[in-house]
């Protein structure tokens, strides 16, 4: 067992791929430290201290005196629980609706081909969080963007920086979208109880309620970093839980009351071939969007403590939360449709298909508000670690790095850092003025699910796959690698110009 000192090592996307084989120890380019969880040099000393042959890379020094590395002490179940927080959102409300779409042999089917290629192109990506070997590395990636740039060089990372930022943006705006449902939901639902069924119940302020929900994001978006966000997942996951169980029940209620299976093979009829095609297309994108979480499973994977492996870890907790996910999405979308048909709302808690008991829908919506204030910041928590440690690199001496110390009546001290603090409100504000002027769910879900799941959910765990196996071109493994990825984005393609159209069409009428 051999160590190395090793002034000012980076793993550098940039480097040939012959500098990159790293069978027995790293490449020696100069420029800047590296460490766990991050790229920038000043985050660390000026020496790093390398175990070349068995034990992950750890960094031992920090520019600041007695600040301290995290340790890791995630576990499968904390993992796991990220990611069904993470994945179990926004997009389990749109499913009965799309599967009013495609059908009762399209919809479940187009669920289950989903599943399979997240858990296809996520287990490809848990291989990339470790390297040389994915097991011992040394190196760590503890984000996409980083495996990104070491693995497909510098240009390629900043493509994929872009998508990753309009990914988790989008995703903020369309969880401030379905939080207001929520909350306009909980509102009418106890109009309808009180006044009857069919009753006008007055105008709900969309806009107030957007305001509020930004309001207490920004506040809660001052938690540090994900290795401080356990037990805000742990809440969300079981808030998930809880009202997609919700929405199963009542579906099955209702289609047990009403004596009959609903819905069709061909799903809702539409004016024209033009238009059915359009919503079959947005279904499909709705479906996309539900399923990957390729953008935060380095993140996640990056808080798992070992033994054993991090990526052995990873590998289980993201087939339990696949598999748990695909059964609820199911449940969800399929028991949505048979109590629905034709008139499936496209969100099944807060579309009125169900108005009793009333004290259940609205606890059912008061579980998406919760879920969504924690799954709304561990999708954020990427965005915030990207700039602020790019901010930290190209202005290390600025004033705005600094924390100030803070004491409130009641409160302990804290600090309050002031980049932070600026660059989360300023993010909150921006998402929520986006969410006042495209407040159209169905739509919004698909346009992100059509852009993002190729292209980060596919194309670029496929492409860091093949450098780190040292895949061949054209051998078998790399031609079905590359395959499985053209068919996706094709699928991508056709779902992008439903969504768009569908868009452009809510936002006319």
């Amino acid at each position: 067992m051999r160590y190395l000192e090793i002034p000012g090592l980076k793993s550098e996307g940039d480097l040939p791929p012959e500098e990159r084989d790293l069978k027995d120890d790293i490449p020696l380019k100069k420029s800047g430290a590296i460490g766990s969880n991050t790229d920038d040099a000043d985050d660390y000393g000026d020496t790093a201290f390398l175990l070349t042959n068995s034990k992950p890379f750890e960094v031992e020094h920090s520019t600041e005196p007695g600040q301290e590395l995290f340790k890791r002490t995630g576990t499968i179940w904390t993992a796991t629980a990220h990611i069904i927080t993470g994945v179990i959102g926004a997009g389990v409300l749109s499913l009965a609706w799309s599967t009013a779409q495609l059908g009762w042999i399209a919809g479940p089917l187009s669920m289950i081909f989903f599943a399979l290629i997240t858990l296809i192109s996520t287990l490809l990506l848990c291989e990339c969080y470790m390297t040389p070997d994915p097991e011992c590395g040394p190196i760590r990636h503890g984000s996409l963007t980083g495996a990104v740039k070491f693995f497909l060089g510098e240009k390629r990372h900043r493509i994929c920086a872009i998508f990753v930022l309009e990914s988790l943006y989008g995703t903020a705006v369309a969880y401030t979208i379905t939080v207001v449902e929520s909350a306009s939901a909980i509102k009418k639902s106890n109009c309808y109880h009180i006044e009857g069924h069919n009753s006008s119940c007055g105008h709900v302020n969309a806009n107030m309620l957007m305001l509020i929900f930004g309001a207490v994001q920004i506040l809660v978006s001052q938690i540090p970093d994900f290795h401080n966000m356990a037990w805000l997942s742990i809440v969300a996951a079981v808030m998930s839980f809880t009202y997609a169980f919700i929405g199963f029940a009542l579906g099955l209620a209702k289609t047990i009351g009403n004596g009959m299976v609903m819905g069709s093979i061909s799903g809702v009829p539409a004016g024209s071939g033009a238009e059915k095609l359009w919503l079959v297309f947005q279904g499909i994108a709705d479906i996309a969007f539900a399923y990957p979480y390729s953008v935060i499973l380095l993140e996640i994977q990056d808080t798992l403590k070992s033994p054993p492996s991090e990526t052995q870890s990873m590998k289980k907790a993201s087939s339990i939360s696949i598999a748990t996910t695909t059964i609820f999405y199911l449940c969800c979308g399929c028991f949505g449709y048979a109590a629905f048909g034709d008139k499936t709302p496209g969100n099944l808690l807060t579309g009125f298909g169900f108005y009793e008991p009333y004290w259940l829908v609205d606890f059912a919506n008061a579980c998406i508000i919760l879920h969504l204030v924690g799954g709304y910041q561990l999708v954020c928590q990427v965005i915030f670690a990207l700039v602020e440690k790019w901010f930290a690199a190209e202005y290390p001496n600025s004033a705005l790095r600094k924390n100030l110390d803070l004491k409130l009546p009641m409160f302990p001290k804290f600090e309050l850092n002031m980049f932070r603090f600026v660059f989360r409100t300023a993010f909150v504000v921006t998402a929520t003025g986006n969410a006042m002027l495209f407040p159209y769910f169905n739509q919004v879900l698909g346009v992100l699910g059509a852009l993002n799941f190729w292209s980060l959910g596919i194309y670029f765990p496929v492409e860091m796959y093949i450098v780190q196996k040292k895949i061949g071109a054209w051998t078998r493994k790399w031609v079905l690698l590359e395959v499985f990825s053209l068919v996706c984005m094709v699928i991508s393609v056709v779902a992008l110009i439903g969504s768009v159209e569908g868009l452009i069409r809510a936002k006319l009428s």
